[in-house]
């Protein structure tokens, strides 16, 4: 399982949503993830927009194994529905 963390600095969902995927990925052999500062690469919302293909108003924004989850609220919530946090 590969996850994708799109935020900024200073945003603390963006904090929490990294924090929560590193400890899916200390508990899970099968979870890995990269957390993607969009200021530094450059990315716009209008990027993202077309990715997800609906408007983006806030970061995070992540994606599971290529699919858009939502941001963190979406994220805790799907590694809670899967019991992601129970090791692998």
């Amino acid at each position: 399982m590969f996850t994708v963390i799109f935020g900024r600095p200073g945003c603390p969902f963006c904090v929490r949503a990294q924090e929560l995927a590193e400890s899916l990925s200390d508990v899970r052999d099968d979870f890995s993830y990269r957390y993607i500062d969009i200021h530094k690469e450059g990315i716009s919302k209008a990027d993202m927009e077309k990715t997800i293909g609906k408007p983006v108003e806030t970061v995070p924004q992540i994606f599971v194994d290529e699919k858009h989850i939502g941001g963190f609220t979406e994220f805790n919530q799907y590694v809670s529905d899967n019991a992601l946090l129970t090791p692998a």
